[in-house]
């Protein structure tokens, strides 16, 4: 893949009428992405929420006029922070490497579920060259762009070709490939990153093997010398970029391949935080590196914003800080999104069950709640569809479902318009769009449909795609098993405190 698996990829594809980024040569260095946002959460992880009290100062924003009204519903179920690494190279970024600067891009991008117990979080990294939708997003001019298929995950930051990127436009993008509302964005640069390492005087990693000049940049044209001997060692700075950016001397020679190797980075760095003490002396300058290479969305603009959301994470020890990866496999020079063990990974985040399979959503519970109970405790029951009108949509492969929820939905009051297939039949979940106005109706059809998701929409009216968690029994519907993380993902989740020398690379 371009930059993401072998050399000599193809190059990105375009839509005609978007404002798909053009092709760009293949940048020589860190293509770090969401290990520089995700770094500065480990402050949070780690307790110090106080300190930004002294930075408020540095705080940047962007705006956040180019989120989408299209959103899923907001949820108690925890929350959701998208964390975005920019190798922009312009400013003190461009010491880091010689590539473009005048566009913002980033790489991989990390989503970080912050459970509801406020014990429990999950970062998800999403390789830069998933092939997503991207939906309509914001250009500097105002207008916006049409929706573009099966585009590369990392053009969404670039719409726009501006030097700050365009984070509303990728959080767009992880909201309708997820399902799950994004809370807050943060978007990191490389001085930031290198800057926080040097701040905890180095951080613990493992290299699986020797690694030498030519792995770090493959047009060098010969072996070199030795960068990374061996073993474990302590890297900070420019060192540190060097050791999360290797592609070619571990593992398959892809950007996903080192993808594990950043989250145990980033483990050793939570570790490394909290072993140097929360106090004062130490905390000040990890967040002050921090902070000056950040820019949040408005809803973090200030100290105390700042303060409330690291404090949400204070309490999460080491081994409830899980890292796992968005289900993929190649295809050809990309990254295909692998279904339904993705919609079954989102699904879980969405109900709040954690990767060991807790239901994090029952405070203070001690024992998750049978499926039964927790479906009578959550769902509403049924209203009546007295006055409402909705349209049917079949998003599986169920022949003849369309039809029979049609009339379950009759049934129960409600005038149905239409009964037929959806554009497309990969639905897991139920999907309720609603116009401008109906989210009244949306609440009432909800009930009759536990589970679903609610989608606003540009255009009015009432529409329900049936998805395969969608169970009917005559002219009633049930939930269907609780979500969870599928075994797939589970099985290879990295906890915080895992040996650092560990599962490092993919391939």
């Amino acid at each position: 893949m371009a930059g993401s698996h072998k050399a000599g990829a193809s190059s990105r594809r375009e839509s005609g009428g978007s404002a798909t980024p053009r092709r760009r040569e293949k940048r020589s260095r860190a293509r770090l992405a969401g290990i520089t946002g995700l770094s500065v959460v480990v402050l949070a992880v780690a307790g110090g929420g106080w300190i930004y009290l002294k930075l408020n100062g540095d705080i940047k924003t962007f705006d956040d006029g180019g989120i989408s009204a299209d959103r899923p519903a907001a949820t108690t179920n925890g929350s959701n922070v998208l964390i975005i690494g920019s190798d922009t190279r312009s400013g003190d970024n461009a010491r880091y490497g010689h590539g473009e600067g005048d566009i913002g891009r980033s790489d991989t991008a990390l989503l970080m579920h912050v459970y509801a117990d406020q014990k429990h979080a999950v970062a998800v990294s999403i390789p830069r060259d998933s092939l997503v939708d991207i939906p309509p997003c914001k250009l500097p001019n105002g207008s916006w762009t049409k929706q573009q298929h099966n585009q590369m995950f990392n053009s969404a930051f670039e719409v726009g070709e501006t030097v700050e990127g365009n984070p509303a436009c990728t959080q767009n993008t992880v909201e309708k490939l997820t399902g799950l509302r994004v809370d807050h964005t943060m978007v990191m640069d490389f001085e930031g990153f290198s800057k926080m390492t040097e701040a905890v005087d180095g951080v613990e990693v493992c290299v699986p093997n020797n690694v030498y000049q030519g792995d770090l940049n493959p047009k060098l044209g010969h072996k070199g010398s030795l960068v990374f001997a061996k073993g474990e060692q302590k890297v900070s700075g420019q060192k540190a970029l060097d050791y999360v950016r290797i592609r070619h001397g571990i593992g398959d020679g892809s950007d996903i391949g080192r993808i594990q190797r950043q989250q145990a980075f980033l483990s050793s760095l939570i570790k490394k935080v909290k072993g140097n003490g929360l106090d004062p002396t130490t905390l000040l300058p990890l967040a002050n590196a921090a902070v000056k290479s950040m820019t949040v969305d408005p809803g973090l603009g200030s100290a105390n914003k700042l303060i409330s959301f690291a404090m949400s994470m204070k309490n999460i020890d080491l081994h409830n800080t899980k890292f796992v990866t968005l289900p993929w496999r190649y295809e050809g020079a990309r990254v295909a999104v692998v279904k339904p063990e993705a919609d079954a990974l989102f699904a879980a985040l969405r109900a709040d069950r954690t990767v060991d399979g807790q239901d994090a959503a029952a405070k203070g519970a001690s024992a998750s709640p049978t499926p039964a109970a927790a479906a009578s405790a959550s769902a509403p029951a049924p209203a009546s569809g007295k006055g409402i009108s909705v349209a049917v949509y079949n998003g599986t492969v169920t022949k003849g479902l369309a039809g029979r929820v049609a009339e379950s939905l009759k049934t129960a009051g409600f005038t149905v318009t239409g009964a037929t297939t959806a554009a497309t039949q990969d639905y897991t979940h139920t999907v309720i769009q609603y116009g401008p106005g109906d989210d009244a109706k949306a609440r009432t059809l909800a009930t009759h449909f536990p589970g679903a998701l609610l989608r606003q929409a540009k255009a009015p009216g009432l529409n329900v795609v049936v998805g395969t968690q969608y169970k009917a029994d005559d002219a009633s519907s049930t939930p269907s098993a609780p979500a969870s993380v599928p075994p797939s993902v589970a099985d290879k989740a990295r906890s915080a405190d895992d040996n650092i020398c560990s599962n490092l690379s993919y391939g």
